[in-house]
């Protein structure tokens, strides 16, 4: 297991994979990217013996791996953003159209527009974790003609924050339990686990009832 984990964590196109995965989940949120940056992570901590030749890697021989992995994720991130903005802004009625024919999307919306109307900002970095957040947020900004120096700070903010906390439980899963299954298996659910906590952040707030007004008649 380890060897073969070793082997994909040497071969330069798992980078590649990563980043693309992450650029295009923004159009396509089925994509497991955030799976292949914890279990690029966890095999980058984990791996510690000799792999098809090459040197074991020593004390801190990861921390280039987990560098390259962490900026190619930021990097794809924000570039997707960009990408979805940039397209939602051209073609708003489309993208709009795409939204509201899409249960999932079209109720991401609902919750992300409340979310975003009673904390502004901040919620756009919580969306990053929540399923089909990332694709609401970026294509509703298009969609709506936000300006790129309204949205671009937000999205970069949120990259960064993803990333620091997928490569985080990576690491810690590697460096606890090993490069094997069960430990990027744990750390890709304590992800899920926080998408989980995300989309339970971004419920609408239930509007308080309504008080009868003073001296009207309550109906029966």
């Amino acid at each position: 297991m380890q060897e073969t984990l070793g082997i994909l964590l040497y071969a330069p196109w798992i980078y590649v994979v990563v980043a693309l995965s992450i650029l295009l989940d923004v159009f396509v949120p089925v994509l497991p990217s955030g799976a292949l940056v914890v279990a690029a992570a966890t095999v980058a901590a984990g791996t510690a013996a000799d792999v098809a030749g090459l040197p074991g890697p020593g004390a801190n021989s990861h921390l280039p791996q987990l560098f390259l992995l962490g900026v190619c994720a930021t990097t794809a991130s924000i570039a997707g953003d960009l990408l979805a903005y940039a397209a939602a802004l051209h073609g708003g009625r489309r993208f709009d159209g795409a939204i509201a024919r899409s249960r999932r999307l079209s109720g991401a919306q609902q919750r992300l527009d409340s979310a975003l109307k009673r904390g502004g900002g901040s919620f756009v970095v919580l969306a990053r974790f929540a399923p089909a957040g990332r694709a609401v947020v970026s294509l509703g900004a298009g969609v709506s003609g936000r300006r790129k120096r309204e949205f671009l700070p937000w999205s970069a903010l949120a990259a960064v924050v993803w990333t620091v906390y997928s490569v985080g439980i990576g690491y810690l899963g590697g460096q606890l339990l090993g490069a094997s299954w069960i430990s990027t298996g744990l750390s890709v659910v304590f992800l899920l686990v926080a998408g989980g906590v995300a989309l339970r952040l971004l419920r609408p707030v239930p509007a308080p009832p309504s008080l009868p007004e003073p001296g009207a008649t309550p109906l029966p």
